[in-house]
C-alpha cells in the first residue's frame, strides 16, 4: 500500500505493448533494470503494465530496436493532477494560499483539552488562561510554561499544579486539584457531644469525654451523647472536650402535595433554523434575527468543530434549532403524581442525609385532595448525630 502510495506522488503511466515476442520486451526492462508492475496480458502478443514517469521515457528510447509498438494508455499521480491547473492561476494561488495558511495556522492554538479536573469548572482554568494570555489564536513557540503556572495558580487557588503542553494546534492543559485540609478540632476547647437530631442510638464511640448513652437507648435533640465535664475523686470536676462518634438510626417524614391537572408541551411541527459560524472568537450569523418574542419554544444548539487532515480549525460550525410548543392542560393519573412526588422527595432526602450517613429504608404513601395529590415520604436512615456544643465557664460568662 505504501509504495502505490509513493508511485502516485512521483508520478506513474499505464502502457500497453504489442509486439510479436513479447518476451523481449519483459526482458529489455530486466536488463535496463526498469521496474514495471500491474502487468495484465490481453493477448499473447499484447500486455499492459505500469511504470514510473523515468523508466517509461526510458523504455521508449530502448524499444526503437526492437519490433514493438508502445502506446500510451493514461497517465496516474500527483504531478499529472496538478498539471491540469498549470492554466488556472487563480485556483493554483488559493491552493498555495490556503497550503501557507495551514502551515502557518499550524503554530497557532485553535483547541484546547483540559484534564485532571473534578470540581473546579472547565471554563473557569480557560478563563484564568486567556486572563494571562493563553486563548485562541495564541502563538504556541511563545508560551512560557513556568510563568502561565504562577499566574494562573493565583488565580484559581484550588489548583496545585498546572502545565499546558501545545501539540501542533492544541493546547492540552494538564491540572491537578488542591486536596482540602482536614478541619482542626481543637482538643483543648471545652464542649459537649449532643444530639444533632432525634434517634436510637446504635453505636457510641468515645474519644474524650464521658459517655452518657448507651447503644439501645432514645434520645431526644440538644440530649447530650458525651459530656465535657468529667468528675475526678481527687481534683473534683474537670472540664475537657467531649469527641466522638454516635451512630443512631433516625425516621424522616417528608410531605409534597402534587396537582393532579398539569401543563404539559405539545410541539406544532412549527421549526425555525439559524446557522453561524465561529473563527476564534468572533461569531458571523447567516440568520437576521435570533430573537423570538411572545412564542413558547426549545432551543437546541450543536457545535461541530471542523479540521481538515486531523488539523484542528478555528472554524466551528454552529447549528439552533427553535422547536415551538404549546402549553396544553393534561390530567395525571395519582399513581403517576405519587411516583413523581416520591422521586423529588427521595433526592430531597438523599441530600439531607447525605454528610451524616445513608437512607436505609423508604415508604411512600398518598391522599388525595380535591385537584391535588398529598404524598408523604417515610424513612429510615442510619447516620452520625453527635454534634459539638460549647461549654461556657464561669470566667468566659464574667
Amino acid at each position: 500500500m505504501l509504495t502505490g502510495l509513493v508511485n502516485r506522488l512521483r508520478g506513474q503511466v499505464r502502457i500497453r505493448a504489442e509486439c510479436a515476442f513479447p518476451e523481449r520486451v519483459l526482458n529489455l526492462c530486466g536488463a535496463q533494470e526498469l521496474a514495471f508492475w500491474d502487468l495484465e496480458w490481453e493477448s499473447p502478443t499484447a500486455f499492459t503494465c505500469r511504470l514510473s514517469r523515468r523508466d517509461w521515457v526510458k523504455l521508449r528510447e530502448a524499444g526503437k530496436k526492437l519490433d514493438c509498438e508502445f502506446s500510451l494508455v493514461g497517465l496516474e499521480g500527483a504531478p499529472y493532477f496538478l498539471l491540469r491547473f498549470r492554466r488556472r492561476q487563480a485556483l493554483l494561488t488559493g491552493l498555495a494560499g490556503c497550503a501557507l495558511a495551514l502551515f502557518l495556522g499550524s503554530f497557532f492554538i485553535w483547541d484546547f483539552q483540559v484534564e485532571g479536573n473534578e470540581t473546579v469548572p472547565t471554563e473557569r482554568i480557560l478563563r484564568a488562561l486567556e486572563k494571562n494570555g493563553v486563548g485562541l489564536g495564541t502563538f504556541g513557540l511563545s508560551l512560557d510554561g513556568e510563568d502561565i503556572r504562577n499566574h494562573v495558580l493565583l488565580d484559581v487557588p484550588e489548583l496545585v499544579w498546572i502545565a499546558v503542553n501545545v501539540s501542533g494546534c492544541r493546547a492540552e492543559v494538564q491540572v491537578r486539584e488542591r486536596t482540602p485540609a482536614p478541619v482542626m478540632v481543637d482538643r483543648r476547647e471545652p464542649c459537649n457531644l449532643v444530639a444533632r437530631r432525634a434517634g436510637l442510638v446504635r453505636k457510641v464511640q468515645t474519644i474524650g469525654g464521658v459517655s452518657c448513652v448507651m447503644p439501645g437507648s432514645a434520645v431526644t435533640k440538644g440530649q447530650i451523647l458525651i459530656s465535657g465535664v468529667e468528675d475526678t475523686d481527687t481534683v473534683g470536676a474537670r472540664v475537657l472536650a467531649g469527641m466522638g462518634r454516635v451512630e443512631a438510626r433516625t425516621w424522616y417524614s417528608l410531605t409534597a402535595t402534587m396537582p393532579l391537572t398539569v401543563l404539559e408541551k405539545r410541539y406544532t411541527g412549527r421549526e425555525k433554523t439559524g446557522l453561524s459560524l465561529i473563527f476564534g472568537s468572533r461569531r458571523i450569523k447567516f440568520f437576521s434575527n435570533s430573537s423570538i418574542e411572545g412564542a413558547e419554544y426549545d432551543k437546541i444548539t450543536s457545535r461541530h468543530p471542523l479540521s481538515l487532515l486531523g488539523v484542528p480549525l478555528p472554524v466551528t460550525v454552529v447549528t439552533e434549532t427553535w422547536r415551538f410548543y404549546e402549553a396544553v392542560p393534561a390530567v395525571r393519573t395519582a399513581a403517576g403524581a405519587e411516583k413523581a412526588a416520591g422521586a423529588i422527595l427521595t433526592a430531597q432526602l438523599r441530600e439531607m442525609v447525605a454528610p451524616y450517613g445513608e437512607v436505609k429504608s423508604t415508604l411512600c404513601s398518598s391522599r388525595q385532595k380535591g385537584d391535588a395529590l398529598a404524598v408523604t415520604l417515610s424513612a429510615e436512615c442510619l447516620e452520625e448525630i453527635g454534634e459539638t456544643a460549647p461549654i461556657y465557664t464561669e470566667e468566659e460568662t464574667g
